[in-house]
């Protein structure tokens, strides 16, 4: 198996390597009828509260579905939304208790999933982006954030300033794509560290310099700044025909709130500025040891490489290209020191404090032929083929959080590239230094029960699983 594909080892090793799951919270949110559906029946659901402050449902099928049996979860879910329940309440019960945790520099995810028309983009983009009650989550956080930052902001020179860090990125069959960098391709690659690394084009610059950009971020100084990016890198984003509508979204939205300064923007570009300056000197070293070493060994006459007794190595040349590397080396570990002492220096704990909100693309139900409207256009073979990589993707997250759960040897991070991105914001390095959510978005038409079924049957094995494998100790070897 190579590497690419291999799942990730973990073994209960604590000396090496040592990261916990984080708590994974699932919610439901019903969405309203659409006016084509007004006269449609809904699926009729019971919720059924548990002690332990979390909540169980049970749907019955309707008459449509014959041979459809009545489900019943298990208490997986921390709350439930009605139809009647707006945007604003979404945040102030899901996304508003966290951003104490963001203010002293953890990290918050918050994943949307559901079938294609439930609702995800709704909550985590917003559609109405006039009323305050309406906006997404994304932009209700940092709408929060500012509140805040403006406050520690008060009498603070410009270069010490505390933003908003703005990165958003799609992610499409084993590609990503930068929404605010006009949609640069970027390669998802795990890097000697361990860690996935989403990079843009490379750059041939002058003396042989090799640059490769990480995903753009946008500093943002106010609100205003911040929403305007938003909707510049959300216009960009891809749609097609789904089975259910023809503006489904027809990829994996990541959307990344950071809160920064310039001063830590600009350490972590001195350190991709130093990677780069490495590259030729880098390269060099490599040539000139394959050039002394091949000079070194001549081809008998029967096809094998003995000893050139004619030339003598020069470990002169060998040395000092070596020694070159070294000198690069240690410019780029210092640059990265300075990141880090940065961070160390701000008098405000909230710096690196990130929000994730990950608009999952909607899942797919080929064998479910009451999803399919009949005025929906037709697929094309490749948007067919995009829902069958997309089904792919959220099959990998179920599995990597299952594994999890069960404490199994590996852990298929690599099984897609949605999972591979993901990584980091499902482990963390201390215990209870981070929070993720599942926001299940579902349809109560009864036409969509099928769909609707399997979403809440993905939420609760998460649910489950989230909650076995919360605070668990794992080790990547």
């Amino acid at each position: 198996m190579d590497k690419e594909n291999s799942p990730i080892k973990v073994n209960d090793c604590p000396e090496k390597g040592q990261t916990t799951m984080q708590s994974i919270k699932v919610f439901i949110r019903w969405r309203p009828l659409s006016p084509s559906e007004s006269t449609t029946p809904e699926i009729t659901r019971t919720q059924h509260p548990h002690p332990t402050n979390t909540s169980a449902i049970s749907l019955t099928p309707p008459p449509s579905h014959k041979l459809s049996r009545p489900w019943k979860s298990d208490s997986a879910f921390t709350q439930i939304f009605t139809a009647n329940d707006n945007n604003r309440a979404v945040f102030e019960a899901v996304v508003a208790p966290t951003l104490p945790r963001v203010l002293t520099g953890q990290s918050c995810d918050f994943f949307a999933y559901g079938h294609s028309g439930s609702g995800k983009s709704h909550t985590i983009v917003g559609y109405d982006f006039e009323h305050p009650d309406e906006f997404g989550l994304c932009l209700s956080a940092a709408r929060a954030l500012y509140e805040h930052l403006d406050q520690l902001n008060a009498g603070t020179n410009e270069a010490e300033k505390l933003l908003l860090g703005l990165r958003m990125y799609e992610l499409r069959k084993n590609m990503a794509f930068d929404l605010l960098n006009d949609r640069c391709k970027c390669h998802i690659r795990e890097g000697h560290d361990g860690k996935t690394h989403i990079r843009g084009e490379t750059e041939t610059l002058a003396d042989g310099k090799v640059r490769v950009r990480p995903i753009v971020t946008k500093a943002c100084l106010t609100y205003d700044d911040f929403h305007a990016q938003l909707l510049a890198g959300i216009q960009r984003r891809a749609t097609g025909t789904s089975t259910v509508h023809d503006q489904s979204s027809r990829t994996h939205a990541v959307f990344e709130i950071e809160i920064v300064t310039r001063e830590l923007l600009d350490a972590r570009d001195a350190v991709v500025e130093r990677q780069s300056e490495l590259v030729p000197v880098g390269k060099r070293a490599t040539d000139v040891y394959i050039e002394e070493n091949s000079k070194a060994f001549i081809q008998t006459p029967d096809g094998k490489f003995a000893p050139n007794p004619d030339y003598q190595i020069n470990q002169q040349a060998i040395d000092e290209a070596e020694a070159k590397k070294a000198e690069f080396e240690a410019y780029v570990q210092t640059a990265e020191e300075h990141v880090a002492e940065v961070k160390r220096s701000c008098p405000h704990a909230c710096l690196g404090g990130k929000l994730v909100f990950v608009d999952l693309a909607g899942s797919e139900y080929y064998h479910d032929k009451t999803t399919i409207s009949a005025s929906r256009t037709k697929q094309t073979p490749q948007e067919q083929q995009e829902g069958r990589q997309i089904n792919t993707d959220l099959l990998s997250l179920k599995e990597v959080i299952r594994a999890m759960a069960q404490k199994q040897s590996r852990i298929p991070f690599r099984s897609s590239p949605l999972t591979m991105v993901l990584r980091e914001h499902f482990l963390t390095g201390e215990a209870d230094d981070g929070f993720s959510a599942m926001i299940l978005t579902a349809s109560p038409s009864s036409e969509q029960y099928t769909a609707t079924i399997d979403t809440l049957k993905y939420g609760n094995l998460i649910g489950v699983a989230g909650d076995k494998a919360k605070g668990r100790k794992y080790c990547i070897s």
